[in-house]
């Protein structure tokens, strides 16, 4: 029977009429309620006022209040202790709370948001992703064939190919596919500050020269001179041997120049190569500066040596070398490759020579009858 059933003015007349004579059975059949209930109320109410009554009722009330309010915060702390050691960071997170709660406890989905401060949008919420197949497919292929290409370049050959596709899709499917590159290198830092040489602004206005080392199959090693143009970023040459004194040097520059012209200063270390009176003669012949880095600041010619940075990481770390004429095939392989089609971050991602074109087309270089140079 519901409390609010019958008010305390019943409850009191109904008593003061048995205790007046009318009989029990008459007066529990008016109101239709058992005896049982009658003998209740007159054990429970028999010597009360109809105020007292109401005061009790009241007070059973308040109580009956109070003790679902303390099992509410009870199972509060219960519920908050499950799921506090579960961090809920992100939107996918608070929802794993929530259906937590809502599988292990009695609770609705509306008290589980708001017990873990979840709005109910976050909770309702269903992701509607596009078919990723064909995309997931073409981005493990440009992987394979660039395995030391990160998300970001493999983003910009997407977008060549007429893929319409945002960066961070591009790195969540990269990083879904396990295709991230692992990076063994430590990020070297500067100790002091440092003279920094102007950019060049135009074609041949610097040059950068340096040697890199590796070994063929079966164990010779051989040597890489690599000469790169510091504003277009073009590798002007790889030239490949077991030794490579400085007038082997000067044999590589003159045939860069006679398709791309003299520079007018090349940036190089102090390797007995550099500064060996072939290459001395040579330079002083044509007007060309020699720009000698300080001894063991290879820093002060960045441009080089990122270059050879990548050269190694996704050319010789790569490939494996049977003879000398294999490591001249597939080295120049690459850097045709680096000068046509690899994207550049310091050029705003354009390769070397759409650079250049750009810079031609654009007006932005000075040098007149400009040539682009020769692959």
């Amino acid at each position: 029977m519901k409390k609010s059933r019958f008010s305390e003015e019943q409850i009191a007349t109904t008593l003061r009429q048995v205790d007046a004579g009318v009989p029990v059975a008459e007066v529990t059949r008016a109101l239709g309620v058992s005896e049982q209930t009658y003998y209740l109320w007159r054990k429970k109410y028999g010597q009360m006022a109809m105020a007292e009554i109401r005061r009790l009722r009241q007070l059973e009330e308040e109580n009956r209040k109070l003790k679902q309010l303390v099992a509410d915060l009870t199972l509060d702390k219960v519920m908050l202790q499950e799921v506090l050691n579960k961090k809920a960071v992100t939107p996918a997170r608070q929802r794993e709370r929530v259906r937590h709660l809502i599988g292990t406890f009695p609770i609705s989905e509306r008290a589980a948001c708001r017990l873990v401060r979840c709005n109910r949008s976050t909770w309702l919420y269903r992701a509607h992703r596009r078919e990723d197949t064909a995309l997931r497919q073409r981005l493990r292929e440009l992987a394979q064939a660039r395995p030391r290409f990160g998300y970001a370049r493999l983003h910009v050959l997407l977008r060549r190919e007429g893929w319409i596709v945002n960066k961070k899709r591009v790195h969540r499917i990269y990083r879904e596919e396990g295709l991230a590159v692992r990076l063994t290198r430590r990020r070297k830092r500067a100790s002091h500050l440092r003279v920094v040489p102007p950019s060049p602004s135009q074609k041949n206005e610097r040059w950068s020269m340096d040697f890199v080392a590796d070994t063929l199959l079966d164990g010779r090693r051989f040597r890489a001179l690599t000469v790169v143009d510091n504003w277009s970023r073009h590798s002007q040459l790889i030239e490949v041997d077991f030794t490579l004194t400085g007038t082997k040097v000067v044999m590589a520059l003159e045939r860069i120049t006679k398709r791309s012209g003299y520079p007018h200063m090349i940036t190089v270390d102090n390797g007995s190569e550099f500064a060996s009176k072939a290459l001395d003669a040579w330079a002083y012949a044509h007007g060309v500066k020699l720009d000698f880095i300080r001894p063991g600041k290879p820093v002060e010619n960045a441009v080089i040596e990122s270059f050879n940075g990548r050269f190694r990481d996704e050319c010789l770390n790569t490939h494996v070398f049977v003879s000398l004429h294999d490591a001249r095939q597939k080295i120049e392989a690459w850097r045709i490759d680096y000068n046509e089609h690899r994207p550049h971050g310091s050029l705003g991602d354009l390769t070397p020579r759409e650079f250049a074109e750009q810079a031609v087309k654009t007006g932005l270089q000075e040098v007149p009858n400009f040539q682009l140079p020769a692959v």
